[in-house]
Order: C-alpha cells, then structure tokens, then sequence
C-alpha cells in the first residue's frame, strides 16, 4: 500500500495542490493498515510513514477504501456520508483533497 501511495503522491499535479498547504494524516484500518501522513507545502507534496504531531486534517479510512478511491471506485464524499471515512480538523482542507486523488 506505502509504494502505491508513494506513486500517487509523486504523480501530484502542482498546479492541483496549490492553495492545499498542509499535513494529512491518515489512520488506515483493516489489511495493509497503518499510519501515514502527507505534508503539502508550496505545490510539493511529501510523504512520511507513522504520525505526524499536530496535522491539519486527520483521516480514518480502511486501506481497502481508500485503495478504492484512488482508483476512482468510491467517491470521498460518498464514503464520508456513508462513514466509511472519517475526518477531523480542518473540513475546508480536506475538502481540496478529493482533487488529488
């Protein structure tokens, strides 16, 4: 799951990311769970394994979902409205994510 995330974050459209400066956290669950963050600052986005102190957004979602919306099989909103993820901190933030993905 980490290099296909990896490979997500490198292929980031600059031009997607700007105005999104932050850290996303997310707290996977289920098979190839774990935790990871994404830190987005001056259209660069980073990746680091573990937790981040203080992120602007934190995301819990199974790593089967969230493989899904990487793929384009399940939207965020729905999986949101659904509780199939769950957010907190900043919402505006985290709203700017689906465009990412």
């Amino acid at each position: 799951m980490v290099g296909r995330l990896k490979e997500s974050v490198g292929s980031i459209d600059p031009a997607k990311i700007s105005g999104a400066n932050g850290v996303f956290q997310f707290n996977l669950s289920g098979d190839n769970g774990g935790s990871f963050y994404v830190k987005i600052a001056d259209g660069k986005a980073e990746l680091g394994e573990g937790t981040y102190d203080n992120p602007d957004v934190t995301i819990s979602v199974s790593a089967d979902n969230l493989l899904k919306m990487m793929e384009g099989k399940l939207n965020g909103t729905t999986a949101f409205m659904t509780g199939k993820l769950k957010v907190k901190g900043n919402m505006a933030l985290a709203m700017k994510l689906q465009a990412l993905m």
